[in-house]
């Protein structure tokens, strides 16, 4: 296991695939993150690296954290984080943690504080659909309804989904996709959106539910200044790493070639279904004949018995 980062939220926007597909993305900035201390099991009980993002204004800063930063030789920052790491993850005090910490389609979780909303209602903050705006409801269209019971019990219980203050909270956004990296900017571009207000810190740690991707740095992407920067890749462009792949399309010859099957079946179902048509006015034909023959014989049995009748009418 090895540290997360702080990093600040910059805003939003997106970039493009090579084939024209657009990712919308949470851009972050690495703020000269530094190590300004550090927790060691036989000292402390526990392993972990505290990390320093910003800068802050000395008169801004209480005694015991100038003391502090003054022990670990930075600059006082504006924010402080604390991550647990394993034994051989820790790092030197004052290193400077780089954008390539992470790599183009690693998973990340992000934390932070959500946007404030202030005091909402039941409709905004919990999704109620409110009461009937028709007959019968006067000036509290928009109330969440009763709240309590009887007498018995008499009160309004704990955790009841009511009116009060929306949003505000601390929470971690799970397994989003880090699709580009600028270490020359500090800059990571995560796919989708990310808690938080425009200008907020925010920590970036490992994926804990996924595995660590083999190619990341460990213990950590250190920022050395002999290290030649790279430059980005081509600006809009989503890394190659976090491309994913789609079905190919068919092309011209295979889309004829289908509507031609298409067409075929069609025709033959059309030519099957004349044929049977013309099957059943067949048979009906012959039916018709059938019965027309029938009743010729049974017209003719009738007349051949009616006239020995009428010769001994005669003779009487």
């Amino acid at each position: 296991m090895r540290t997360g980062v702080i990093a600040k939220k910059v805003g939003m926007t997106r970039l493009f695939q090579a084939d024209g597909r657009h990712v919308p993305v949470t851009v972050v900035q690495l703020e000269d993150v530094q190590v300004i201390a550090l927790r060691e099991a036989d000292r402390d009980g526990y392993t972990a690296v505290q990390l320093g993002a910003g800068t802050a204004k000395a008169k801004n800063v209480n005694k015991p954290q100038r003391v502090a930063f003054g022990k670990a030789k930075v600059e006082p920052k504006a924010k402080v984080a604390e991550f647990r790491v394993a034994d051989d993850a820790l790092l030197d005090i004052g290193a400077t943690i780089s954008a390539d910490h992470f790599i183009a389609g690693q998973m990340v979780d992000v934390s932070g504080v959500t946007q404030g909303k202030g005091f909402a209602g039941a409709m905004k903050r919990w999704g109620f659909k409110g009461l009937r705006a028709t007959h019968g409801v006067s000036v509290s269209h928009r109330s969440h309804g009763s709240t309590g019971q009887r007498q018995d019990p008499g009160k309004v219980f704990k955790n009841k989904k009511m009116a009060g203050h929306m949003g505000a909270r601390n929470r971690t956004q799970q397994n989003l996709e880090v699709v580009r990296t600028d270490v020359a900017r500090g800059l990571l571009f995560i796919k989708g959106s990310v808690p938080g207000h425009k200008g907020s810190w925010l920590t970036i740690q490992d994926a804990v539910k996924i595995p660590r991707s083999d190619d990341a740095p460990y213990p950590a992407g250190i920022l050395s200044k002999d290290q030649p920067i790279e430059e980005a890749p081509a600006a809009g462009l989503v890394d190659d790493a976090a491309v994913h792949e789609m079905p190919v399309l068919p092309g011209d010859d295979e889309v004829a070639a289908i509507a031609a099957e298409q067409e075929a079946g069609a025709a033959a179902e059309a030519a099957a279904e004349d044929a049977a048509e013309a099957e059943a006015a067949d048979a009906a034909q012959a039916a018709d004949n059938e019965q027309a023959a029938d009743n010729e014989k049974a017209g003719s049995a009738d007349g051949g018995d009616a006239a020995p009748a009428a010769d001994e009418g005669k003779e009487g």
